[in-house]
């Protein structure tokens, strides 16, 4: 277990956070829904009642989605755009080894590149395919949860439902949608930018400390 701990440290640590704000979520969102309930005069739900509700679906996938989407964007756009001085970039003056060919002679090679063909070209863009599925995975949920989130108060209030065609186009679907995106839009350039004059030691994220603010890359 200690071997464990120590090589799976970083996982562990933001998967147990994860854990944790995702019970603070579902408790306080919870409770906060069945106030809306009885504000309206309806009745209560249970907690399991409560897990297929728009209210939960929709507050969970549309922060999903915009994780997934700026993870995606970044990893894309690194690839061909460079920031001078920044941590976050790769230097296009010298080469990288992100970029080299896959060799299957490499020891401890993942399979896919051992197998070659096809499957190699996929893993090669494995994992930008895995992130935009995730997100459109998580935009499909987030849009199902809101539309259902909306009928449940329109229901309550005695208004005709809307329809998948309807809601696709209603502001509030796309204001949940546009106010998660520029957040994490906002952070990634924060980092981008702040790593070329900010120096953390012992991160990886970060250049090191005594490294010029025009030294590009980690």
């Amino acid at each position: 277990m200690k071997t464990f701990l120590r090589n799976n440290g970083l996982s562990v640590c933001f998967f147990l956070l994860f854990v944790g704000a995702m019970g603070g979520q579902i408790i306080f969102g919870f409770e906060e829904y069945n106030k809306e309930l009885m504000e309206q005069g309806a009745s209560s739900v249970t907690l399991s009642s409560y897990f297929t509700t728009g209210h939960f679906i929709e507050s969970t996938f549309e922060n999903w989605e915009s994780e997934f989407l700026q993870m995606g964007l970044l990893v894309v756009m690194t690839i061909f755009l460079q920031q001078k001085g920044s941590s976050e970039s790769k230097d296009f003056d010298k080469e990288e080894e992100v970029d080299r060919e896959p060799s299957a002679a490499r020891k401890g090679a993942p399979g896919p590149v051992k197998k070659g063909g096809w499957i190699l070209q996929l893993y090669k863009h494995s994992l930008t395919i895995v992130l935009f599925l995730l997100f459109v995975i998580s935009f499909v949920a987030h849009f199902y949860g809101s539309l259902k989130d909306e009928n449940e108060q329109l229901s309550l209030k005695g208004k005709p439902l809307e329809t998948a065609s309807q809601y696709i186009a209603d502001s509030r679907f796309w204001f949940e949608s546009f106010q998660n995106w520029q957040s994490e839009f906002l952070s990634i350039f924060a980092i981008i930018v702040l790593s070329i004059y900010l120096r953390q030691i012992g991160s990886s994220q970060s250049k090191p400390v005594d490294a010029p603010h025009r030294e590009t890359g980690e």
